[in-house]
């Protein structure tokens, strides 16, 4: 991906959309803290979502998102008061059109709590839509795989859940805003 156009501190918004192309979510700023050769690092606080149905609600906590140019799967990093939370969403990889950060949602998610204990999410909402939308088998393998790698990497505390990584993320952000 080209990082020339890149500019840390700058705000993007973010859009998921399902595999069948329609928008699943969409955040309303992601602040660019940092710019790496494989991943790109954002920030947010309180910001607004809105639901495909219209529907908006607002983040409770400061959270740092880690979005992948070759990974399927993006992770955030909720700061909250009893500890750092990790909601990690399979998904294609991102790319980055006028400002807007793009990527498709494939239902399953990983939560990875503060002990190190995690819980796969949305099983049944999966299945579903691979049936529905017909997701083609060599990306069922993938998000699979992906799922087992992102485990894995929960488990051995490495990349986004090394300890403290979150909360340096969340000081440079606000040092930012």
């Amino acid at each position: 991906m080209n990082t020339e156009n890149l500019k840390i501190g700058k705000k993007y918004v973010i859009h998921g959309y399902k595999h069948n192309g329609k928008i699943h979510r969409a955040w309303d700023e992601a602040v660019l803290l940092e710019i790496h050769d494989d991943y790109l690092i954002f920030g947010n606080d309180k910001t607004k979502v809105t639901e495909s149905d219209g529907r908006t609600w607002r983040t409770k906590e400061p959270a740092v998102l880690y979005f992948f140019y070759k990974k399927w799967y993006n992770i955030i990093g909720q700061y909250k008061k009893n500890g750092i939370y990790y909601y990690c969403n399979i998904a294609s990889p991102f790319v980055i059109e006028e400002d807007t950060i793009k990527y498709i949602d494939y239902d399953l998610d990983l939560r990875v709590f503060p002990d190190g204990s995690f819980k796969v999410l949305d099983r049944g909402e999966y299945k579903y839509h691979k049936k529905l939308m017909n997701y083609p088998e060599e990306i069922d393998k993938i998000l699979k795989q992906e799922l087992t790698n992102l485990i894995e990497m929960a488990r051995k505390k490495e990349g986004a859940f090394v300890s403290g990584t979150v909360e340096h993320y969340c000081n440079l952000y606000k040092e930012l805003k």
